[in-house]
């Protein structure tokens, strides 16, 4: 049973200026570790989840090259002219991972295939102080099952894909932590289940 996956980060004493170079740190890490170079998206969100957001731009898909999407710096000052303390940032970003191809008549095969990441930026006062939870940025990496592949006979060439594939989250889960300066992280899921001991069983590991 697939679940959705995210990444919590936490600084000492964040005041809200210093927001915007922690978001532009974050979203750039992306394209060193599978990630395209430019933000797809920004939204920010007034008070709660539940109010319509304020501000909203599509700056359409990077690709990985230099065409189309926004530079992170860029996006990160155009969605933070409206810096409240009661305001959510977001942005998506484009991120591949490997994934089986089983669509159509053509036999499985492993496929690059892009999904997009939601970075999002908390400010003190946004629902009721979310970030003591969520953390002061919060990265939804969507459904983990691309790190587990559950519903998939793991032969030698499924195990090497999903170890990729963890592999490349490990790395941009440590150049995020340290590119962004955080102190503390949290890689978590919603249904409280670990990852890890999840992974470990799957790939049989487990004493």
């Amino acid at each position: 049973m697939s679940d959705t996956l995210y990444l919590s980060l936490w600084y000492p004493n964040l005041r809200l200026a210093a927001l915007p170079d922690k978001l532009t740190a974050v979203l750039g890490a992306f394209a060193a570790h599978g990630g395209e170079p430019r933000v797809y998206a920004a939204r920010v969100w007034p008070v709660s989840w539940s109010e319509s957001p304020v501000f909203q731009l599509v700056y359409g898909r990077s690709g990985g090259g230099t065409g189309g999407g926004a530079e992170p710096r860029l996006a990160v000052e155009q969605a933070l002219e409206l810096l409240h303390d009661d305001y959510a940032y977001e942005f998506q970003i484009g991120w591949s991972l490997w994934e089986l191809e089983t669509t159509g008549e053509l036999d499985p095969r492993w496929v690059r295939e892009p999904r997009l990441v939601r970075v999002t930026g908390y400010g003190p006062l946004f629902d009721e102080a979310a970030y003591e939870q969520d953390g002061h940025i919060r990265v939804d990496f969507g459904s983990d099952a691309p790190f587990l592949e559950e519903g998939v006979e793991l032969d030698s060439v499924a195990a090497r894909h999903v170890e990729e594939n963890v592999r490349q989250l490990v790395e941009l889960t440590e150049a995020v932590e340290k590119g962004s300066g955080a102190t503390a992280r949290l890689l978590w899921s919603e249904l409280g289940e670990s990852l890890a001991q999840r992974l470990a069983k799957r790939l049989g590991v487990f004493n």
